[in-house]
């Protein structure tokens, strides 16, 4: 199992890249039937789901857009339980079908904001799809995943588009923390 040192800590590998394909597909496949009639628009959270996003939306089989939102939450590895947009909507969503990608669902803070403030944007329907949920950390009713990669416990990971005060996105797999300093 491979490791890695990150700023003192240690991490190991926890989700393979084999592993994170094989378990992308049956999402990709649940979205192609529920939109196999439709036209979303995959509104994907940077920085962190970026590389989800790219292996999600190129086995959609539709026809589809796709634009980008930037919103940051967290300091170092904790939830500032605030929301800032740093990079908002950039484009007239009135009426469209949303389907949000998001990298990771914890308390559910900012998939919470985000959904409501596609709503008042005037979107027609609002579905979140997560590379990671932590189900015991969610503290908003509204923030469950639609589509879930995978399922966790509480416990800090990075890679595969998941940081460390923005570096390790560019990890082919999924490392959690084994070793804290």
């Amino acid at each position: 199992m491979r490791t890695i040192e990150e700023q003192g800590h240690i991490f190991e590998e926890w989700i393979t890249p084999a592993q994170i394909a094989a378990e992308i597909q049956p999402v990709a496949d649940r979205i192609n039937e529920d939109y196999k009639t439709k036209s979303p628009l995959f509104v994907v959270v940077l920085n962190g789901a970026f590389i989800f996003a790219a292996d999600l939306v190129r086995r959609f089989n539709g026809r589809c857009k796709i634009t980008f939102v930037r919103v940051k939450s967290y300091e170092g590895m904790t939830s500032t339980g605030e929301i800032r947009f740093i990079v908002p909507l950039q484009q007239n969503i009135e009426g469209r079908d949303i389907i949000v990608v998001e990298d990771i669902v914890d308390t559910g803070l900012t998939i919470h904001h985000l959904k409501q403030y596609l709503l008042d944007q005037g979107a027609a329907s609002v579905r979140v799809a997560a590379l990671l949920c932590k189900p015991d950390k969610l503290q908003f009713a509204d923030a469950e995943p639609d589509y879930v990669v995978r399922r966790i416990t509480n416990e800090f990971v990075i890679g595969y588009g998941l940081d460390l005060e923005g570096f390790t996105r560019n990890l082919d797999a999924i490392y959690k923390i084994k070793e804290q300093s």
